[in-house]
């Protein structure tokens, strides 16, 4: 097989580090660049040439949906995996409609990536782990949650700040606040510590 371009795409740098890492191992992998948001790769793809893009799906500026979908308009040739903290099935769907060529979690990237690299390099797609994901109504049914809450709950184990989860989920700060204050009282809980704790040992993050 010849060398196989990869570019990563995360915004937190422990990530980018421990995928550095892992694709190292292997002779056959070289990575190009990394970047922290979706912008940053677009800019990337116009200046060399990277034959995957692996992205994280939760990146400030662009995320790695929107920036998946850019790069399946602008480079057909680049191929792209997406990485997940969230084990759902709610974006498959729409992933696959895009042209996303793999999707794998990333608590889970070990051997997975490097297999993943392998099979979507060679025109094939990698949605091995789908099956272990579960479905957003699984979770509203288990924790008594919204699917706008479950949204607010990821986004505070991101470390937004309310200000910045109204703009990014594009409701206002109002909104953001009430739902907060809704999520506690629900799950019984006292606050933001507790409340990522919780989502933790239950499998919302």
């Amino acid at each position: 097989m010849s060398t196989v371009k990869i570019l990563l795409a995360d915004d937190h740098k422990i990530v980018i580090d421990g995928l550095r890492l892992i694709l190292s191992a292997n002779t056959d992998f070289e990575v190009v660049g990394e970047v922290e948001n979706g912008e940053e790769v677009l800019e990337f793809l116009e200046k060399q040439r990277v034959h995957i893009v692996v992205l994280d799906i939760n990146m400030p500026v662009m995320d790695g949906i929107t920036c998946a979908r850019k790069i399946k308009s602008q480079y057909k040739h680049v191929k792209v995996i997406i990485l997940t903290m969230y084990a759902q099935k709610s974006f498959i769907e729409e992933i696959v409609q895009i042209g996303i060529d793999g999707c794998l979690l990333k608590n889970n990237t070990g051997k997975e990536l490097a297999d993943a690299i392998e099979r979507v390099h060679s025109g094939r797609s990698y949605y091995d782990q789908i099956q272990s994901f579960s479905s957003n109504n699984e979770e509203i049914k288990k924790h008594k949650l919204s699917e706008r809450e479950l949204d607010i709950i990821k986004c505070q184990a991101e470390g937004l700040t309310s200000s910045q989860i109204a703009d990014k989920l594009f409701i206002s700060l109002h909104t953001v606040k009430t739902h907060r204050k809704n999520i506690l009282r629900k799950l019984d809980l006292h606050n933001s510590s507790e409340l990522i704790q919780y989502a933790l040992n239950n499998g919302i993050i």
